[in-house]
């Protein structure tokens, strides 16, 4: 009798006071625009505050979470920028979904001021395809520029020069809100100021809508939207040591109708560089050795102009206009001074030779995009055109001068040299995507791009009053290429359970030719590149599992035939015969986050066939570098970033990459088999201090990396930078040191049968900035009726 009873009690408790699996959904947008509103943070907690569920909307501000609720329970929303949303959720026994419609959140000048303070978090998460690191208020990404955000990155590295690299390789495609853009090129990523950044998308493995091209793969940079009705912007200044002058104003101006937006950038800096090498050669059993120290004082003028403007014609058509210019001047010196020894005991020079070199380069970058987006009533649906045309012109004088000092006085005859280049590249694409059902999407696209480049390049060498070619360096090449591409891909849901599968063709067309028919080549190839994006999501966790076939196309640089002749015992070739590399790309990664702490491991696999690598060989006493195709590149690694903040006041990030990888291949009768492991870590802190202070301390490692001609010791750098609010939190005062105490300092080692080369590169000495941000909003009340009154339903 006594058992019944309790049977009976059991059964008449409601349903959702046990616990019932439980899917909730919903779309979240701007209460005033009705702009849907991409990574907003959302969690569902019971009534003992503990988390249940929890995620973020995805770039079309849809969620779907999935948990096993018990009644009271709520959800609650959050954003940069905006108010917190709360509400409770309406449990009933027997319904396992739950949609919540459209969720609209208002935007919130005091937690705006709020988050200035005390915004210090950076959010990780993982999409389907793709990881994305919400960019916080970190102090050295606030002084600097889009390289010193991509270096706080995990698993992104920015060289002094300027080259990007996701775990230790170079071949990454880099994208402006999902577009190419000539604000990657030329170094022009450098002039984008890093609070004009929301986030970085780092994307390893990336889906069939993307290009196929970046064997590391894609890192996709989402610039901030204005949200603000009326005029908004902000003014940037900074001044630094060696000199660092930067001017960066933006305005922007947002209505129901139209948004306008300008970015302007004036740039002065000087960089300091020194370089050492030692090398001892061994010809006719006679060895020969060579000290070179190389001083070089780089000044660079650059100015930009980003303007455009979004027009939207009504509630689901919206065309979208920019134009970019980006103009830079540089004027370089160098210092080279040689001093040859046949005794490596000696003290006092053989010979000694000094050569100065001034340089003069003037580059000028040009697009104009167009964007026509059109969406629907059925939710997720989308059709997009993309048209872009950019054209760049540059121009670069060197002039050379060198004399010999020991054992007799000697001026040899100058010489100079001349490189012009221009470009024009014409690029279509569109995009459409088609909801199945609520949780299956069909996309498809085309694509095509046309590039049409022209190099011409001449070295003379002085004799009397006239000048004639020097080294019989004097040609013009010229190079086409067309890229056609198509692709398609499904995903759906099932439970907890998403997939994506993709497949991508891409059809190439290549001519090369020069003036003096030396190189006349024409290749062309297609290929197709499967992906397959899979992720199972638990309560507080994410697993993924990708997989993508890559292309990596040699760059323009890799393919010119034409020899730099700064230097006289070193020089570096082109090579037009370069063929593309394939990479078939395995990742498995994890994401845990709780209260304090955020948990993301990954493991890896690529094999790379036709790896492109750099090859250095001695000719006429000369040591020239030109890249070649090896059979392949096996890498295997584990990578491992973790965020822990402990107390509202500190917060620390670290992440660690290792790797083993293995090379095969020959040429030019050399074995250049060879396997090696390497590691790179980085451990970044950030104090929040009283008085609205911040402190933030960042220590970069790289372990010694090798191949089987050139091995390059560890490396290590340190950043660190002080921050201060002021004016209400209307501005920002930022102090920083980059590379403090010069420990960035590339060292190598470089071998063969005849010879051993041992340098020591700094292209950059410490450097200290001082930078100012205001932030300012003349926001019209009529504007803000105006924009509310607007029919977005």
């Amino acid at each position: 009798m006594k058992q019944s009873i309790i049977s009976f009690l059991i059964l008449c408790i409601p349903l959702w006071a046990i616990g019932q699996q439980t899917s909730i959904s919903g779309k979240v947008q701007d209460h005033t625009t009705q702009e849907a509103l991409a990574y907003v943070t959302i969690t569902v907690q019971d009534n003992t505050s503990k988390t249940i569920a929890s995620g973020v909307t995805d770039d079309h501000g849809v969620f779907n979470l999935e948990g096993i609720l018990t009644h009271p329970a709520t959800i609650s929303f959050s954003y940069t920028g905006y108010q917190n949303y709360v509400q409770p959720l309406e449990i009933i026994a027997g319904k396992s979904k739950i949609e919540l419609g459209t969720i609209n959140l208002i935007t919130d000048a005091v937690q705006l001021k709020t988050v200035e303070v005390n915004g210090q978090k950076s959010n990780i998460s993982l999409k389907l395809d793709k990881k994305v690191f919400e960019v916080g208020k970190d102090v050295l990404s606030q002084n600097g520029s889009a390289h010193d955000v991509l270096n706080g990155v995990p698993s992104v590295a920015v060289s002094p020069a300027g080259a990007i690299s996701l775990r230790g390789n170079s071949n990454v495609l880099v994208l402006i809100n999902g577009r190419q853009s000539g604000l990657t090129q030329n170094n022009a990523l450098d002039q984008i100021a890093a609070d004009q950044i929301e986030r970085i998308e780092v994307i390893t493995n990336p889906s069939s809508r993307y290009d196929a091209a970046g064997s590391a793969g894609i890192i996709n940079i989402i610039l901030k939207k204005n949200k603000k009705s009326g005029f908004s912007g902000q003014v940037r200044l900074v001044a630094g040591s060696p000199n660092d002058s930067r001017l960066n104003p933006s305005i922007n101006y947002k209505s129901n109708k139209i948004n306008i937006f300008s970015n302007f950038s004036i740039r002065s800096s000087d960089y300091e560089g020194l370089y050492t090498t030692n090398q001892s050669t061994n010809t006719n059993s006679s060895p020969n050795y060579m000290d070179r120290k190389q001083n070089e004082d780089r000044h660079d003028d650059g100015k930009l102009l980003y303007l455009g403007a979004d027009y939207f014609i009504n509630e689901h058509q919206t065309i979208t206009a920019a134009f970019l210019k980006n103009a830079t001047h540089d004027n370089d010196k160098t210092d080279l001074f040689y001093n040859y020894r046949n005794n490596p005991n000696n003290t006092e020079p053989d010979s000694l030779l000094i050569r100065h070199g001034k340089s003069l380069e003037k580059r000028d970058y040009s697009q104009f995009e167009f964007n026509y987006t059109r969406t629907f009533i059925q939710k997720a649906k989308k059709w997009t055109i993309d048209v872009q045309y950019d054209w760049w012109n540059s121009d670069k004088k060197w002039n050379l001068s060198t004399q010999r000092l020991l054992p007799e006085a000697l001026i040899y005859p100058g010489i100079r040299t001349r490189s012009t280049g221009n470009s024009k590249d014409f690029l279509a694409k569109s995009d459409f995507i088609q909801p199945i059902d609520s949780t299956a999407i069909l996309e498809f696209g085309i694509k095509t791009e046309i590039r049409k480049v022209s190099s011409d390049y001449l070295a003379e060498e002085q004799q009397n009053n006239n000048w004639i070619i020097y080294q019989d360096i004097d040609n013009d090449l010229n190079y086409n290429e067309t890229i056609t591409g198509a692709y398609a891909q499904f995903s759906d849901k099932i439970n907890a359970f998403n997939y994506m599968l993709g497949l991508r063709t891409e059809f190439t067309d290549i001519s090369i030719k020069d003036l003096k028919n030396t190189y006349n080549d024409e290749k062309n190839y297609n290929k197709l590149f499967p992906t397959v994006n899979l992720s199972y999501k638990f309560d507080a966790s994410t697993l993924q599992l990708n997989y993508s076939k890559r292309i990596r196309r040699p760059s323009l640089y890799a393919l010119y035939p034409f020899n730099e002749v700064t230097d006289l015992n070193a020089q570096y070739i082109g090579n037009p015969d370069l063929n593309p590399s394939y990479t078939d790309a395995f990742e498995m990664a994890f994401l845990k986050t709780w209260q304090t702490f955020t948990l993301n491991p990954s493991v890896y696999y690529q094999y790379e066939k036709g790896y492109i690598q750099d090859f250095t060989y001695r000719q006429d006493d000369i040591f020239l570098t030109t890249p070649i195709n090896i059979d392949y590149e096996i890498r295997s690694g584990v990578e491992l970033s973790t965020l822990y903040n402990p107390y509202k006041w500190l917060q620390i990030n670290a992440e660690m990459n290792y790797y083993h990888f293995k090379q095969k291949g020959n040429y030019m009768g050399e074995n250049l088999d060879y396997s090696s492991k390497n590691f790179t870590g980085r451990l970044s802190s950030q104090i929040k201090l009283p008085s609205k202070f911040s402190f933030q301390g960042r220590y970069n490692f790289r372990s010694a990396k090798r191949n089987a001609q050139t091995t390059n010791q560890a490396l290590q750098s340190i950043d660190f930078g002080l921050s201060k609010l002021l004016l209400k939190d209307k501005a920002t005062i930022v102090f920083d040191v980059t590379n403090a105490f010069n420990l960035r300092q590339n060292k190598s080692i470089t071998t063969g049968d005849d010879y051993v080369i041992k340098e020591n590169s700094i292209p950059n000495a410490a450097r200290y900035r001082l930078s100012l941000v205001y932030r300012f909003n003349l926001t019209d009340p009529r504007v803000i009726r105006q924009a509310n009154s607007a029919n977005r339903d």
